[in-house]
């Protein structure tokens, strides 16, 4: 267990010193957010803030796992690194798609082909690899089953298990990008979830089918491979989430960008798909998933009827629309996904204990 607090506070730690002198060196390039018209009026006075923040968080991540395996002796396993190596991955992918819209100073960065082909090789290369590097009992990273708080069904197969990851993946990484769009409310969000993953890693590790023989009800075991170190991500990316909000919150000193976004939801898809909760994600990341309906409905409706249902979408800016506070918005909005987290915990604990 000494991992994780060695992860969360080491990834807190870097972030709080390291995206100040992020902050000054894109500063300094001029690397700063470029502001739609057609948004919020509130929002003009962003211009220039600057962005690529994900940069910050990404890199202290990956450190603080690294550090983390170096002082406390421990072995990295291929569940920790395949979601590293998708958060990381992503996050280039948005690295790009952000330069971009600095350089051409215009709101759409790579065109969408090469965004989503971008997306696509990292995905695949995730899923792939996922179903290879099986343990001493035959278990894989990820599994062909589909999974809510643990496998169910019958296998899949691996070529719809792709398909299945990457949907998983672009939902997930779109998700977090539609909820970025107020001072902070992403990345608040992403704490609570990644504190989530955090306890279900824990949890998972003390309930493993690995230790049936001390288990009290080996009936009621988790199958997965590595569920310790994946407690130790989701910690290290807890922790340095939580300090970026500190330079991330009302009012923003960095934006994380698609850098931050499509990394974080590519870890959040990772975390789920590796650690067998690929249907839970949806309660636990509830609000990514709210927001992210929003612009389908609010879509939806303009092709079909030529009517809008919300003022504007994403759904956050539909109240900020309506006379709402920029700070109201994001608390009440991270009330939702507190209570979402609590509620997938809760369905978690009970899939867990049905089983007993």
């Amino acid at each position: 267990m000494r991992q994780i607090l060695f992860s969360g506070v080491i990834g807190l730690f870097l972030t709080l010193i390291g995206t100040p002198l992020l902050i000054k060196g894109l500063a300094r390039k001029g690397y700063g957010q470029f502001i739609r018209d057609d948004g919020p009026r509130g929002h003009a006075g962003k211009k220039g803030t600057p962005t690529m923040g994900g940069i910050s968080f990404i890199l202290a991540t990956l450190i603080a796992y690294a550090l983390t395996k170096v002082i406390t002796g421990s072995q990295p396993t291929f569940s920790g690194l395949l979601v590293l190596f998708l958060m990381a991955g992503m996050g280039v992918v948005g690295f790009l798609d952000d330069y971009i819209k600095i350089v051409k100073q215009r709101s759409l960065g790579l065109r969408a082909k090469a965004k989503m082909a971008g997306q696509l090789i990292v995905g695949i290369a995730f899923a792939v690899l996922a179903l290879q590097f099986k343990d001493a009992r035959g278990l894989a990273p990820a599994s062909t089953k589909l999974s809510f708080v643990t496998d169910f069904g019958w296998s899949i197969g691996p070529v719809l298990f792709v398909v299945w990851a990457l949907f998983m993946i672009l939902a997930m990484s779109n998700g977090v990008n539609l909820t970025d769009g107020l001072d902070g409310l992403a990345t608040g969000a992403a704490v609570m979830v990644f504190g989530a993953y955090t306890f279900i890693g824990v949890w998972q590790y003390q309930e493993s089918c690995a230790n049936a023989q001390t288990l009290t009800n080996p009936g009621a075991c988790f199958e997965v491979r590595d569920p310790l170190d994946l407690a130790v991500v989701a910690a290290a990316l807890m922790g340095a989430c939580f300090g970026f909000l500190w330079w991330n919150t009302s009012p923003a000193k960095i934006f994380m960008g698609d850098t931050g976004s499509l990394a974080l939801g590519g870890a959040l898809a990772g975390l789920a798909i590796c650690s067998r909760t690929e249907f839970l994600i949806a309660l636990l990341g509830g609000l990514f998933v709210l927001i992210t309906m929003s612009v389908v409905i609010q879509v939806g409706s303009f092709k079909l009827t030529g009517k809008r249902v919300f003022r504007m979408a994403p759904l956050q800016h539909h109240f900020e629309l309506k006379g709402w506070s920029e700070v109201l918005v994001v608390v009440r909005f991270w009330i939702i996904q507190g209570m979402c987290v609590i509620v997938g915990l809760g369905v978690f604990y009970a899939g867990w204990a049905a089983d007993k």
